[in-house]
């Protein structure tokens, strides 16, 4: 889960920590400790092995050493870490670690632990990111451009009803990361083949009392081949990263010279290329969009992790902790560039301008076909103006004389009355309306993300 040493360097947001190999011992040894203190309060274990069951587990307690060369010798994840988190028990208190449980039980609740961490820092990354968008969207509510469908021209927009698209997106994937938050962080107690053979009767009270501990929802069915939850979370980051590598295609093509109205920001000293010293590479939003891509690519992995044989199969263990730990990282890197990107963009409202005139008033064909359909019909005006229109776009004459000139459209509208109609910011509809509404939106979601990451 290494970043790209040749991407932009952005701040880290702590989530590829989570998920080195030190910090799942932790979260394994938590659960181990929740799995104790369950157990003693239904009289499974003794209270006093209990007490020191917990308070043995922390890492910095236990002898890694022992650990490293267990898993050496034995090629085992967890068994190793149970051994030695036994011997510094005591031979009495030692003989109850991990009791009645199986390795999955641990490890994967403890990597959902870790998940519901990263799931904590992308909310809060998200807030972050609605707050400045929420900015952007009201400073260039008012700011024309073109807005393009198939690539052209279609009708006026303005920069900030794009950004209130944005939010109005991201807000969705806020309420579905919530929504999914007791589907999701789930602890299994089910032992070998979840069946609580185990535990007996009791086993659904301790998994109940387990998952309390850890602040959790016990699963309904602890089958060990239930992947749904863990599938779906990799899917919710998919469908954000998508997201975002649109918003990051948006701006790169808006970069480009040939439209240039806005640019990421470049500080001092980028390097865009080696030989051209000239280039001002978009360098954060092509960093996005291929480490988006690969967040989407594990979607898949993620939905083979589901097809799990009988009643337990490690090999689809293994592909979702791929799928998840991957996927995380590069969104945790995806945000943070986003974040970066949202406070330094330069929009340049000149250029859009100069981009609105660029078909000589063609823009405004919409605009002139309802004023005139007023008089004639729509399907009657439509044609007087596209044979106007047709006319601009292969003779060379400009749009707004070939209008003067038709005899249909001169009957019902006279030179300033066109004049009129083809000033673009003029036909912007409820643009600046929808930014004002979607920037408000976002500041309302981002107060209710503030502080959830803390």
């Amino acid at each position: 889960m290494q970043e790209n040493p040749t991407s932009m360097r952005v701040p880290d947001a702590g989530v590829r920590s989570l998920f080195t190999l030190e910090s799942r011992w932790q979260a394994w040894l938590d659960v181990e400790a929740a799995l104790a203190k369950a157990e003693a309060e239904l009289g499974v274990i003794p209270n006093d092995a209990c007490d020191i069951i917990v308070s043995k587990s922390q890492l910095d307690l236990l002898d890694k050493a022992n650990i490293e060369e267990g898993l050496i010798r034995t090629a085992h994840p967890l068994v190793p870490l149970i051994w030695e988190l036994a011997r510094i028990c005591g031979d009495e208190a030692g003989g109850y670690v991990h009791w009645g449980a199986t390795t999955q039980n641990i490890t994967q609740t403890g990597q959902l632990l870790l998940l519901r961490q990263a799931h904590r820092i992308f909310l809060g990354q998200i807030g972050r990111i609605l707050t400045a968008m929420a900015d952007l969207a009201e400073r260039t509510k008012d700011m024309a451009l073109p807005a393009r469908t198939h690539g052209q021209h279609a009708v006026p927009a303005t920069f900030g009803f794009k950004v209130g698209n944005w939010i109005d997106e991201l807000c969705r994937h806020v309420v579905r990361f919530r929504e999914a938050e007791p589907r999701v962080f789930v602890a299994m107690l089910g032992g070998a083949a979840g069946t609580f053979a185990s535990f007996g009767e009791l086993g659904p009270k301790i998994q109940a009392g387990m998952a309390a501990h850890l602040d959790m929802q016990p699963m309904s069915a602890p089958a060990r081949t239930i992947g749904d939850h863990q599938a779906e979370y990799v899917c919710l980051l998919g469908m954000l990263a998508a997201t975002c590598s649109k918003i990051a295609r948006e701006i790169y093509t808006q970069m480009k010279q040939e439209f240039g109205e806005v640019e990421e920001p470049v500080p001092p000293g980028t390097v865009g290329s080696s030989t051209m010293p000239q280039k001002r590479n978009p360098k954060l939003t092509q960093d996005m969009v291929a480490a988006a891509a690969q967040v989407r690519a594990l979607v898949p992995l993620a939905l083979e992790a589901m097809q799990t044989e009988h009643e337990a199969d490690r090999t689809t263990s293994l592909m979702i902790s791929h799928a998840l730990q991957d996927a995380c990282g590069q969104t945790s890197d995806i945000l943070s560039r986003m974040e970066t990107l949202l406070d330094g963009l330069q929009v340049d409202e000149a250029r859009m301008r100069r981009n609105l005139d660029l078909s000589g008033g063609l823009i405004m064909g919409e605009a002139l076909m309802l004023s005139l359909g007023a008089h004639i019909g729509r399907q009657e005006a439509h044609d007087a103006i596209y044979d106007a229109a047709q006319a601009a776009a292969t003779t060379g004459d400009s749009f707004e004389s070939l209008l003067a000139k038709d005899e249909t459209i001169r009957a019902h509208l006279n030179a300033d009355q066109i004049a009129e109609l083809l000033d673009p910011t003029a036909y912007t509809g409820e643009c600046a309306t929808i930014a004002t509404q979607q920037a408000a939106h976002a500041r309302e979601v981002a107060r209710d993300l503030a502080g959830v990451d803390g």
